[in-house]
């Protein structure tokens, strides 16, 4: 059986540019994927198809177990969408915000002003709940965005690089709204251009560039592909040098790297920490003096440069779409039942 969130052979052109050729998805229940890639990648037309706001001109989605094509207004009714703007009304109170979802979505009085209450206190908004939105900082309307996706509590949520412009602190809160979320059953695909972010909260990643997924596996499985573990040092003396590549070479499972300029040496190892104190040990016992000395592991940079030549944070739109348009930027969330 298909996971909660599928899709297979996803294409969807803008015009001559192909911005999907042929993505596949399959996020099982209760986790996080993580679709990486830069601006122009995929990302968000991958989810506004999922999502119908987008048709897709071939392919199989298939979202809470309901067919995208076949029954997009019930497929509405199981995800809550957070978009990469925050989509709140600047004029009300956050409190009016969520309540007004509730009552869209045919909530009682009653039960749409607990439900905004509980999620207030869940993004901690409540000292400024009765405020208008239009005093929020920016971090604060991320959170009474994605707070009023989940005013209906979806099985299944999509956020679209939900971090994009906050600050630290504020991308730290976020995370951990997120963690909450997911440990409480929800299945989650998040869009990022954020490579801690995808290393910090997804379970998988897809790594997606030009229209198509180009690898794929949890965050270790990826870094795996890179090379895996290298043991770095940088020499005090450079008459040193061809003495410690020796040593590094007896250790080493590839090439050694020597950097004359910088005196630091590289060597791709397996065997961790443990093997790392062998280095040291054999480095000092030929009297070979270190400024630095270290066990490095590939970062997910490492990966996507490595996959795809060029960075992750690239300043590109998305293929075949109006940064312009603020229909691109309009959040969509679950439609009421009729």
């Amino acid at each position: 059986m298909p996971g909660a969130i599928y899709a297979e052979g996803l294409v969807k052109h803008f015009g001559d540019v192909k911005a999907l050729d042929g993505v596949d998805l399959d996020v099982p229940e209760g986790t996080v994927l993580g679709l990486l890639g830069p601006n122009g990648a995929g990302k968000t037309t991958t989810v506004r198809c999922l999502t119908t706001l987008l048709r897709p001109d071939r392919g199989t989605a298939i979202v809470a177990g309901i067919d995208v094509l076949k029954h997009p207004d019930a497929v509405r009714r199981s995800v809550g969408l957070s978009g990469q703007f925050a989509a709140v009304d600047e004029y009300l109170t956050g409190r009016e915000n969520l309540q007004m979802v509730g009552q869209l979505y045919q909530m009682r009085g009653k039960a749409a002003k607990a439900r905004a209450a509980e999620l207030l206190e869940q993004f901690h908004l409540t000292d400024a709940a009765d405020r208008p939105t239009k005093t929020y900082s920016g971090g604060m309307r991320r959170r009474l965005d994605l707070a009023a996706a989940l005013v209906v509590r979806p099985p299944v949520m999509f956020m679209d690089e939900p971090t994009t412009g906050l600050d630290p602190r504020n991308r730290q809160q976020l995370w951990d709204v997120i963690k909450q979320l997911v440990s409480s059953g929800t299945t989650l695909l998040l869009t990022t251009q954020y490579l801690e972010e995808a290393d910090h909260l997804a379970h998988d990643i897809c790594v997606v560039d030009h229209g198509r997924v180009i690898a794929r596996g949890t965050s270790d499985q990826l870094k795996a592909q890179t090379g895996g573990e290298r043991v770095e040092i940088v020499v005090r003396d450079r008459a040193h040098m061809a003495a410690a590549a020796e040593v590094l070479r007896g250790f080493g499972k590839g090439d050694t790297t020597v950097e004359e300029h910088t005196r630091k040496l590289t060597v791709p190892v397996t065997g961790g920490a443990k093997l790392l104190a062998e280095v040291i040990r054999e480095l000092d016992s030929r009297g070979i003096q270190m400024d630095d000395v270290g066990l490095r592991r590939p970062t997910l940079d490492d990966v996507f440069l490595s996959l795809t030549g060029h960075v992750a944070e690239e300043n590109a739109d998305e293929s075949g779409e109006d940064p312009q348009d603020p229909k691109s930027h309009r959040k969509h969330t679950k439609e009421p039942a009729q």
